[in-house]
């Protein structure tokens, strides 16, 4: 099994115990959270539903991202990803949500955001933890690994830790 599946079924495991569902918002991973999520039989029971808002568009429709968000401080941004996180969870009912926006690469980055800057956000009702990763490697690589840490957040979240640490 790999590690994402590893993950995922763990995540599974406390979801269940809790009687809890989760939702995740993605934009740079493309819906590579939710994939990972449902590989575990019986994931309906605790998977509520995902949304992939790779357009800013999207943010805004599907999750009710304040479209002055863009403008002030881009699509990858703490701001972003929290309220991607909160419109998931409202949008979903689900208790917990994950929401990532990043630069996956080749192109995009800016000195101030270069490729590999991924926000991830973490929300158990409306308390709402965010976390920035530098993730080197190509664009497989950076999405690879921004899966991977919104699955370890959202199980440490899920088991009463601080999901952006660790």
């Amino acid at each position: 099994m790999d590690e994402l599946t590893h993950l995922a079924h763990r995540l599974g495991a406390e979801l269940q115990r809790l009687g809890a569902q989760v939702t995740t918002a993605e934009s740079c991973t493309g819906g590579g959270i939710a994939e990972a999520i449902t590989r575990i039989p019986g994931s309906s029971s605790w998977f509520e539903a995902g949304y992939v808002t790779y357009s800013n568009s999207q943010k805004i429709a599907q999750l009710g991202v304040p479209a002055a968000l863009f403008a002030t401080v881009g699509a990858v941004s703490r701001e972003v990803v929290e309220a991607m996180a909160l419109g998931a969870g409202r949008c979903s009912g689900a208790r917990f949500a994950v929401a990532v926006s990043g630069i996956a690469g080749p192109d995009g980055g800016t000195p101030d955001k270069p490729v590999g800057t991924v926000w991830l956000a973490w929300a158990d009702g409306a308390q709402v933890t965010t976390h920035c990763y530098r993730f080197a490697g190509d664009r497989a690589e950076v999405r690879r690994r921004s899966v991977e840490a919104a699955l370890h957040g959202l199980l440490r979240l899920v088991i009463g830790e601080n999901p952006g640490e660790g």
